[in-house]
């Protein structure tokens, strides 16, 4: 079954890790990537670990089912060929620092005028305006100026980094929306535009709280925990093998939980009689219920609170994700096979669909793996014009 987006074909310009998850995500809808990589070289994520018979299985997660050439963009053959390229093509994909395309001649003002139904979307640390639009960034750095590091971890503890690339992962996905929301406005005009996304917008965005507490109150945001900063309880609490999770989001929630486990006497105590009185009284209030989950299992709180609604939940390893029930009912864990690598287990799509679901059933490509078929079959080029170009490395 074909995906939502088949028919649409992207000419990729990303490497390493927020535009190749955008386009990551295109692909598995159905979208054609041909992914452009430089010659003998190609993207930077190809040597990152873990690796398999030689190849990157970190490569292989973000950049399955997508096509591979290599092309020397700064050579004046290489620039012609892309441009030859892109008119079979609806959109241009690059997540290089502001400058550096418009010093190959190619970026969006140069190429609009030839290519007016272009969607082009660029995704950069900083983004193509402001002081620091030229500067270089990776998850990390925007982790830390971008305010996430500063409310993640325990209080009075040394800084921690949130366990995933949040600001690569959050960036692709606003990427993603603003591709969507070109391609749905040139349908209407028939004009393409600019995407502009930056790694830094993107995570001051998702600051859903931290920002607007600080403007309401002048309290800068601390690092809690696995406190939520303005609903209590809900935290994880040691149990009598482990945590649970317990997340009550309103009063009658808490009504039924203090019931259950036997303390109502906190139903009535006006310290803890609203959402904000408990949020106010954390410190009275924490010690009571941590005292009470150590007397069963994390097992037996899931059970037992589940049976009323209370929303609860374990703190799960990643081998314990990967072969959760759920997470397999919802095919979360797919496999792909490559030539080098054999099987290799990734996470799957996590838009259903229920008409065209896309899929994930191609591999992430070897370098270059496709520059002979894809010149030949948009370009007409014969091999033997495919073999000059590989001798004088525009390919």
């Amino acid at each position: 079954m074909s995906g939502p987006l088949s028919g649409l074909r992207i000419l990729d310009l990303t490497r390493v890790l927020a535009g190749p998850y955008t386009t990551m995500i295109l692909a598995d809808l159905g979208a054609e990537v041909i992914k452009i990589e430089q010659p003998r070289i190609g993207d930077e994520s190809r040597n990152f670990g873990p690796f398999k018979n030689g190849f990157s299985l970190y490569f292989m997660s973000i950049n399955r089912g997508k096509k591979s050439i290599t092309l020397d963009l700064k050579s004046d053959r290489g620039k012609q060929l892309f441009k030859d390229l892109l008119r079979q093509c609806d959109i241009l994909t690059e997540n290089y620092r502001p400058g550096t395309m418009k010093k190959l001649g190619l970026d969006y003002e140069a190429l609009a005028g030839e290519f007016p139904s272009l969607i082009y979307a660029a995704c950069s640390g900083f983004g193509q305006t402001g002081p620091l639009s030229e500067h270089g960034a990776y998850d990390m750095i925007i982790q830390g100026m971008g305010g996430i590091i500063s409310i993640t971890g325990e209080p009075g503890r040394p800084p921690v980094r949130v366990g995933t690339s949040i600001s690569d992962i959050t960036a692709a996905l606003f990427t993603t929306i603003g591709i969507l929301s070109a391609l749905h406005q040139r349908n209407k005009t028939g004009k393409g535009q600019m995407v502009d996304v930056a790694m830094l917008d993107s995570l001051v965005a998702v600051l859903e709280n931290a920002i607007v507490r600080y403007f309401a109150t002048d309290e800068i945001p601390q690092p809690l925990g696995t406190r939520h900063p303005v609903i209590t309880p809900f935290e994880a609490y040691e149990s009598k093998d482990g945590y649970i999770i317990i997340a009550i989001g309103n009063d009658s929630l808490w009504e039924r939980f203090c019931k259950h486990v036997g303390l109502e006497t906190l139903i009535s105590d006006t310290r803890f009689k609203t959402n904000a009185d408990r949020t106010e009284n954390h410190s009275e209030l924490y010690p009571i219920i941590s005292k009470k989950m150590c007397s069963r299992t994390t097992g037996e709180w899931i059970e037992s609170l589940g049976e009323i609604g209370v929303p609860c939940g374990p703190i799960n390893s990643i081998d314990e994700v990967v072969n959760h029930e759920q997470v397999k009912a919802r095919e979360m864990i797919t496999q792909v096979v490559h030539q080098l690598t054999g099987i290799v287990e990734i996470p799957g799509i996590p838009i259903k669909l229920s008409d065209t679901p896309g899929s994930v059933d191609k591999p992430a490509p070897s370098l270059g793996e496709h520059t002979d078929p894809l010149l030949m079959r948009f370009l007409g080029i014969t091999e033997v014009e495919i073999e000059i170009l590989r001798r004088e490395r525009v390919i």
